[in-house]
């Protein structure tokens, strides 16, 4: 069976439930340049089969209509479960119709699973409805971009433009200068308002608005390619008031993360979520411990002996209960062990487990839980347990130890170096320039500067923003400038900095940067831009933008910064409810 699934406009987050339940299942999937990678990877036990034509890829041709048709036949007669993934909606200029007409031509049953169509959802993240009853009732779905094989051109441009509606083109970069020129011919006012969308619903989404009389020019001139779509008619005046997705406090800014690929993931969703373009290069890969014959004994021998367990990190509870699974057993196993936690996350692993624990410091460090054990609790003569990574300073162990506790410290996992990440940051880097370059760890940073060139090391001058005070650290050793540290030592905080770095907030001076000046790069911000150039008084607290300035400064001089580290700024988290 084929199911010709539609993966929406780019976004991943605007997949179906039914066509994520399709990739899940899938034995083999086909699928399009445009499909996002993430979608992609939904299919995690599936054969990956790129079948799709790469933009601008002159010297690397791409299977042709015929070729797909067939490879979807003979997967499906090898009785595999087939995923064909497009862009978008299959059948809203996607050649949906013709593969499934020829799956029905060699008696292949097929299922269509629509997608978001780029046709209403891009225009939405530039601030557009394409209909409004206030301007027209009626839209058009048109490509600019048709069949070569066809005898003659079906589109009426002319035609259209006598039309009272919204016209949304798929497809049409390159003839945007001549339908432009037809529209006007037609009868279209060349006062027209257009708007042209690259890479919708994407973080690098970039906007271009003018009329049917300038519109080619300007796209033209701020180098609008593939893939993006075209909206003409009035409904993109109100682009000014609705565009929601240009306003977010991290748009179009590229941010390396260097993470683990196992970690990544929420961190990503978090920015992008805000509307970073996110570049990953991870620069170390978890392993599960060579033996781990000496976990086992203490599991099923004397678990029950120790007082206290620690967990300093999310992989040592998932390696520590996948151990206990291989064994036969469960969180029981535990008995009446006391549980501390390092961090949020280790702490929401642990309840993913069923345990609450007894202790969770409140600085996400190993010297913050010392000192609170010591504080809190009778540590003299308790035996503890701390399963952990090969690379973890031993400082908790000696200290505890000198306090006249027992611990017994094992091996849990292996942190090595993931070459592939320090190869992507030259990738990266080639790609266009970054806005900051995030550490989240200690083995991350050495891994990183040891890994990538003095070039690559200059790239990122005064972009580096840290987790926290050992992440800060490491970065001293190489002689790193930090830009920001979080506050808040964990996702949350890092996230809260970059925002307040995003809005123009210097560190240093406290001052408005010029980013936020700048005309053509992103169009999203035009309409601050105007505000700022007419009334730079006035604007100010009328712009969302302003507000956001305005809120960060108070967090930032409400917080002086450590006298060990005069050069890093510490931003405060937003307030919490008293509990």
């Amino acid at each position: 069976k084929v199911l010709l699934v539609g993966a929406g406009p780019g976004d991943p987050g605007l997949l179906t439930l039914r066509g994520y339940e399709a990739l899940r299942q899938a034995d083999v999937v086909l699928y399009d340049a445009l499909v996002h990678s993430v979608v992609v990877n939904y299919a995690d036990r599936a054969e990956k089969v790129f079948v799709g034509k790469l933009p601008h890829a002159k010297h690397c041709k791409a299977p042709d209509q015929d070729e797909i048709n067939r490879k979807l036949v003979e997967y499906a007669r090898q009785g595999k479960r087939v995923v064909r993934l497009k862009g978008g909606d299959p059948f809203v200029f996607g050649r949906g119709g013709e593969e499934a007409e020829y799956l029905r031509n060699h008696d292949i049953a097929f299922e269509i699973i629509s997608g978001v169509s780029a046709g209403f959802a891009v225009p939405a993240f530039a601030g557009i409805p394409v209909t409004d009853r206030r301007f027209t009732s009626a839209v058009v779905f048109v490509t600019a971009h048709e069949n070569p094989e066809k005898q003659s051109i079906s589109v009426d441009w002319k035609k259209l433009a006598q039309l009272q509606a919204t016209l949304v083109c798929f497809m049409g970069v390159k003839s945007l200068p001549e339908v432009a020129r037809q529209l006007v011919q037609g009868g279209k006012p060349s006062s027209t308002p257009v708007c042209v969308i690259e890479w919708g619903t994407l973080a690098r989404q970039r906007v271009v608005e003018g009329t049917l009389q300038n519109i080619a020019l300007r796209a033209q001139s701020e180098k609008i390619e593939s893939p993006a779509l075209t909206v003409i008619g009035e409904v993109v005046s109100l682009r000014k008031t609705l565009d929601w997705f240009g306003r977010k406090p991290l748009i179009g800014k590229r941010i390396l993360i260097t993470r683990a690929t196992a970690d990544a993931g929420p961190f990503r969703s978090m920015l992008e979520a805000e509307g970073a373009v996110v570049c990953e290069a991870p620069m170390i890969k978890i392993e599960p411990a060579r033996n781990p014959d000496p976990l086992d004994r203490e599991i099923k021998e004397r678990i029950s002996r120790f007082g206290w367990i620690l967990f300093t990190s999310v992989h040592a509870v998932e390696h520590f209960f996948s151990r206990l699974k291989s064994l036969g057993l469960d969180s029981r196993a535990l008995g009446k062990s006391k549980i501390a936690a390092v961090g949020d996350k280790t702490t929401e692993a642990l309840r993913a487990y069923g345990l609450e624990p007894d202790l969770v410091p409140r600085a996400f460090h190993s010297r913050e839980l010392l000192r609170e054990l010591q504080e809190k609790y009778f540590v003299r003569g308790q035996k503890f347990l701390w399963p952990r990574a090969d690379i973890a300073p031993l400082d908790l162990k000696t200290e505890l130890e000198q306090a006249g506790a027992e611990v017994t410290d094992i091996i849990l996992y292996h942190t090595i170096a993931d070459p592939e990440g320090q190869r992507r940051v030259a990738e990266i880097l080639n790609a266009g320039p970054l806005d900051y370059a995030v550490f989240t760890s200690g083995s991350g940073v050495k891994n990183f500067f040891k890994g990538v060139s003095a070039k690559e090391i200059q790239q990122i001058k005064d972009k580096v923003v840290s987790i926290g005070p050992q992440t800060s650290q490491a970065l001293r050793e190489f002689k790193v400038s930090i830009l920001a540290e979080a506050k808040q030592h964990n996702l949350d905080g890092l996230l809260q900095t970059l925002q307040d770095l995003s809005v123009g907030i210097s560190t240093v001076s406290g001052k408005v940067s010029e980013p936020l000046r700048r005309g053509a790069v992103q169009p999203q911000r035009s309409a601050v831009k105007e505000d700022l150039k007419k009334k730079p008084e006035a604007a100010a607290p009328k712009s969302p933008l302003a507000s956001r300035v305005q809120e960060a400064k108070a967090r930032i001089q409400s917080h002086a910064p450590r006298t060990a580290a005069p050069k890093v700024q510490r931003f405060a988290p937003r307030p919490r409810r008293a509990k």
